[in-house]
């Protein structure tokens, strides 16, 4: 199995940790306002300590499943661009491993939050509570509340594909506009609206470009 086919199965196992996140977020976990401004940190608390293997799975499927898989697709994408465009490749590369360090990291504070909580509101419920509101700070800071990261470099591939020829349009498409939302996450007061905008578009960049990774031969190298 070549790099390529291997990075298209990471890119629709992308996607299905995406799709796991969501089955949860809006179902188990919508109770305690995972996803929303309003989360309530003593429901959480509560329902970790009753469900602390819900929650790490959760918080490994999102984070530490995705940021391994992603970490390939990063690789194999740079790979695929690098008969096009070596300067690129490199471009997109830097930026690819900086949103997978920032997953990883992310995945692995979530669970010592949930951890940590645990074992402190055996103790002191409300110190608990505390605890677990300022690491998920940490959380949502390094990728969990934003997508910047994420936004520029699928955004990059994007605007290569655009120039080099390298995918399709629907690729194209749903990368230039997940992206856009990635970026615009920066602005609180729209943040929800474009997290939902990158989470749900993300989910179909990451099938259409796993998908044209299966199908699609490499590009012949450019002359230009």
């Amino acid at each position: 199995m070549t790099l390529r086919q291997i990075g298209g199965l990471a890119g629709l196992t992308c996607a299905a940790t995406y799709l796991f996140g969501f089955a949860l977020l809006v179902t188990l976990l919508a109770p305690l306002g995972y996803g929303t401004g309003n989360i309530d940190a003593a429901a959480v608390v509560r329902f970790t300590q009753a469900n602390l293997g819900i929650i790490v799975t959760w918080n490994t499927v999102i984070y530490i499943v995705n940021a391994l898989a992603l970490t390939v697709l990063v690789v194999a994408l740079a790979a695929r661009l690098r008969t096009a465009s070596p300067d690129w490749s490199l471009v997109t590369l830097a930026f690819g491993l900086v949103w997978c360090a920032l997953v990883l990291g992310a995945g692995m504070i979530a669970n010592v939050a949930s951890e940590r909580a645990v074992a402190i509101a055996q103790m002191d419920f409300e110190s608990a509570v505390e605890t677990w509101k300022v690491l998920h700070a940490v959380e949502l800071g390094l990728g969990g509340g934003n997508e910047i990261a994420g936004g520029v470099w699928i955004l990059c591939i994007s605007l290569a594909a655009v120039w080099h020829r390298v995918f399709g349009k629907l690729v194209i498409g749903l990368g230039l506009l997940t992206g856009l939302g990635g970026l615009l996450t920066i602005l609180p007061p729209l943040g929800d609206i474009t997290g939902a905008v990158f989470g749900l578009g993300a989910i179909a960049w990451f099938i259409a470009v796993g998908v044209a990774l299966l199908r699609r031969p490499d590009p012949a190298p450019s002359l230009a």
